[in-house]
């Protein structure tokens, strides 16, 4: 049995917790807390340390789920969940252009802690004021070989297709370190 480690980061309300919950088989294991402060509440509650979830592939993989705090108070735990992952999720909430630059950031602390392979989820695509992919690609300056992939991150169906994406990468990668 396999066991991958996939880390599912990006901004604040982003989607994080809700694209783990969607596809995990186990109760989420989650650290969210009431959100006190007024300028925060767009929702609830955030995650302050992680989401832990977990899907069942086949019968030789299992991925391994874990949902970063999206605030940037919490960023000390980016590092720390970044260790062993053999890819991440950046997710991007479409409908909040002003997170575009925070996603961006986010993208590239993590590459910096690990070098391995990512796709970005262009989440809440089901919104009438989404961003259009091919313009989200331009504002947040990915390369052409980047997956950016339309998300719904209440959609498990599309939860999975955006981890067997991210999946194929990984795949791919290990392939050419063998040869």
């Amino acid at each position: 049995m396999q066991t991958v480690k996939i880390v599912v980061t990006g901004p604040f309300n982003a989607g994080k917790t809700e694209f783990i919950q969607s596809v995990s088989e186990i109760d989420v294991v989650s650290t969210e807390r009431k959100i006190t402060s007024a300028a925060e509440k767009v929702k609830e509650s955030t995650t302050v340390a992680l989401d832990f979830g977990r899907i069942t592939v086949d019968d030789d993989l299992v991925l391994y789920l874990f949902g970063t705090p999206g605030q940037k108070r919490f960023d000390f735990m980016w590092e720390i969940l970044s260790e062993g992952m053999l890819g991440f999720v950046v997710m991007v909430d479409s409908t909040r252009p002003e997170t575009f630059r925070e996603a961006r950031t986010i993208l590239e602390t993590f590459r910096a802690y690990a070098p391995t392979p990512y796709v970005v989820a262009a989440n809440k695509q089901d919104c009438k004021d989404a961003w259009d992919i091919e313009d989200m690609r331009l504002a947040l300056r990915l390369d052409p070989k980047v997956k950016l992939l339309s998300c719904v991150a209440k959609d498990k169906e599309n939860v999975k297709k955006v981890l067997l994406e991210l999946l194929y990468s990984i795949l791919e990668e290990m392939g050419e370190g063998n040869s």
